[in-house]
């Protein structure tokens, strides 16, 4: 496979402007992803504000996500109309991944008197096949207005689910899926810097694994976290999530340390490896080819547009 020439005298930043400004294009951007493209980002967020903001994308013709696959597709599904490009069409999810839409079929089928309240990481096939989708960010507040005697299944990521219901008392069904980044986090490597850095505190996203969220000061999604350095008083923080969110605290709370948490092994392994197949130069290309593009059937967004509205609403 031949990768595509690209004039290295290009300034892909002026460029990427230029065609934004040519396509009447809007620019959503994940905290995940490096700086440079945070930076020319019309909006940075999390899932859910993302969403938000993509349903809000009335005055734009194109909407470009530099974020992953699952994400864009949620941009496609609250704006069909609309031209929505991705960067780079393998940035996937391994969560997702971890949740084929058949099985999940299937899982469902087997609990009838269950509804499905479904994390936002996972296929529009998978969201066609869900009562509510969630984010990190709402996720409880959702669970604690479904009545106590309906019975749940929580997928896909059996951490969050598993915090949940330490959190809220809630016995639900858990589908057993996981990120790989999250899942990463070295507890041992953990206990040395803080003990190296004594005063510094651990702040988690609920979707590492228990022994990781059980050692944690704070909690909470991407954007909660970004929140909290911001309004606590300690100097330092240990990040357990992916680290692209330290640029955006480091520009919020620039008289802080952050320290990201670090994986088992010696590797990067703490990096999503699918947020980081997005770069400038595929964000240049994708705007000015108009592709890749998000394409989906009429069918499927419609049923998956349900559970997405159910939580916009409930949120």
């Amino acid at each position: 496979m031949f990768s595509p020439v690209i004039d290295t005298t290009i300034n892909f930043r002026d460029e990427i402007l230029r065609l934004k400004k040519e396509l009447n294009a809007v620019i959503l951007a994940h905290y995940y992803q490096e700086s440079e493209i945070q930076e020319l980002a019309d909006y940075v967020g999390d899932s859910l504000d993302l969403a938000r903001r993509a349903k809000l994308a009335t005055s734009s013709d194109v909407i470009v996500f530099a974020g992953v696959h699952f994400m864009a597709e949620t941009a496609k599904i609250l704006n069909p109309d609309k031209l929505v490009l991705l960067p780079d069409l393998e940035a996937g999810c391994s969560l997702a991944d971890s949740c084929p839409a058949p099985d999940f079929k299937a899982f469902r089928e087997q609990h009838p008197d269950h509804i499905a309240i479904t994390y936002i990481n996972c296929t529009a096939e998978v969201k066609a096949l869900s009562d509510i989708i969630c984010t990190s960010s709402n996720a409880e507040k959702i669970l604690n207005q479904i009545p106590e005697n309906q019975p749940v299944i929580f997928g896909p990521d059996r951490n969050l689910g598993a915090y949940l219901a330490k959190k809220t008392g809630r016995k639900m069904l858990l589908w057993n899926g996981a990120c790989i980044v999250h899942e990463t986090f070295s507890e041992r490597k953990i206990l040395d810097l803080m003990v190296q850095n004594p005063g510094a505190k651990l702040i988690a996203h609920p979707e590492c694994e228990d022994i990781i969220l059980s050692k944690a000061e704070y909690i909470g999604s991407t954007s909660k976290l970004l929140q909290f350095v911001q309004e606590d008083n300690a100097s330092s923080y240990i990040v357990a999530t992916e680290p692209g969110i330290i640029y955006q605290m480091e520009k919020a709370a620039s008289n802080k340390k952050y320290i990201p948490a670090p994986p088992e092994k010696n590797c990067s392994c703490n990096e999503c490896p699918y947020m980081r197949l997005n770069t400038m130069e595929k964000l240049y290309l994708c705007m000015k080819n108009k592709s890749p593009e998000i394409v989906m059937g009429k069918e499927l967004m419609e049923k998956a547009l349900k559970p997405i509205e159910k939580m916009l609403s409930m949120s």
